[in-house]
């Protein structure tokens, strides 16, 4: 185990290695969203699988641009015409419906004036004469590859599939999550908390961080700082893919998770991480399981969970990019220079500028609350006046996923 804290880069990296892929399943379309293709996503039909008017106006015969013209009929979506367009001759045609068989061209309609069955042309003609008709096969063709693996799927990615002929997705399985939140300190949320005693808020939020990412998530806690408590808890998390530890992965007096970890036939991967809040990150490893042990102060078990827990639930569903988000901002107000260790300090981004926090204690979760991104300062780096753009980590308040 390396006692030196490792860079954040090559942390990262060693815990993605540890991320064996979780099964593939097929799944109904409904049940797919926020899940991850396990197999590329091939077009069953073409889209649109015909010539379709992408305006509300006249289908014409090709190079039948001036006109008159007799009104012979209509296509409407899901109504086409039956007939064939001939020179001369005019089909009222909807946004989304079929072109006649013979057209070539469609006209807006604010360029024509109609009496009756006749049809003049008012305004100017389309250059070229078939920018309004959208084309067999401009989206896809039946075979294409719509979606590599590891896309996850969100709402334009649904729609896709749907659209591509897809009424189930092959995915992989959300990995089997187990939370446990460890300390004597530590009191269930809603109880009364006196004075030298704590909320144990950790345990849900990183639930709420990894409901996106986890499927079944087993909630141990809080535990006392005991071996036999840790014990029991860790038979408990036997199903687990992934086990998640809060507090108590330092080597204090009070700190047992390693010894508790060794005792279960865990091996420690590596121990701390050159960054803050976070260092005293723990990784580890039984069988197939990975365990991830953060620090206890919670502003530390939030970063920590955004740039390993949740890339790791990433990748272990094969993910093609499971490391979080970045962005780059312009600061609103100087940075001092940088410490001894890469900091991740709250901010608030509104899309160009990000305004950083003044609050970085590791305990204080109103400025985290306040916050919507993390602002990336190199260890060492120099102070850092207003304007100059900083690399920013983007988080959501519903969670990370």
């Amino acid at each position: 185990m390396s006692r030196a804290p490792l860079p954040l880069e090559e942390a990262q990296a060693r815990v993605l290695a540890l991320a064996g892929l979780t099964q593939a399943q097929e799944t109904p379309i409904g049940a797919a969203l926020g899940r991850y293709l396990a197999e590329p996503l091939l077009a069953r039909r073409t889209q649109p699988a015909a010539d379709l008017s992408a305006m509300d106006g006249y289908a014409l015969a090709p190079g039948d641009l001036a006109g008159p013209w007799e009104i012979v009929g209509e296509s409407a979506a899901g109504h086409p015409f039956a007939g064939v367009v001939h020179p001369g001759q005019a089909v009222r045609i909807s946004t989304g419906a079929l072109v006649p068989e013979g057209a070539g061209v469609v006209l807006c309609q604010e360029d024509t004036a109609r009496e009756g069955n006749h049809l003049t042309l008012t305004g100017t003609p389309p250059k070229p004469e078939g920018r309004h008709i959208r084309r067999k096969g401009l989206d896809f063709r039946d075979g294409d590859m719509v979606l590599p693996a590891g896309t996850r799927i969100g709402a334009a990615q649904l729609a896709l599939a749907i659209a591509a002929g897809h009424g189930g997705l092959c995915v992989r399985r959300r990995p089997r999550l187990a939370i446990l939140d460890s300390g004597d300190e530590l009191i269930a949320p809603g109880l009364p908390c006196p004075p030298d005693r704590l909320p144990a808020s950790n345990g849900a939020m990183l639930g709420a961080m990894a409901a996106g990412l986890a499927g079944d998530i087993l909630r141990l806690g809080p535990v006392a700082d005991d071996l036999d408590a840790l014990d029991a808890a860790l038979a408990r998390a036997s199903d687990a893919d992934v086990i998640v530890t809060s507090g108590g992965a330092s080597v204090g007096d009070h700190d047992l998770i390693q010894p508790a970890l060794l005792r279960w036939g865990a091996q420690v991967d590596f121990w701390k991480v050159a960054i803050r809040p976070g260092k005293p990150l723990l990784v580890a490893t039984r069988g197939s399981q990975v365990v991830i042990g953060l620090p206890g102060n919670p502003v530390s078990s939030f970063v920590t969970a955004h740039l390993f827990l949740l890339p790791l639930l990433r990748a272990m569903q094969g993910a093609g990019d499971p490391l979080p988000r970045t962005a780059v901002a312009q600061l609103t107000e100087p940075l001092g220079p940088g410490a001894d260790r890469r900091e991740f300090i709250r901010g608030w981004w509104d899309g160009r500028d990000v305004m950083p926090r003044p609050m970085r204690d590791s305990s204080a979760l109103a400025a985290m609350a306040a916050s919507n991104c993390l602002i990336e300062h190199d260890a060492y780096a120099p102070a850092k006046a207003a304007g100059e753009m900083m690399r920013i980590h983007l988080i959501e308040n519903g969670g990370n996923a």
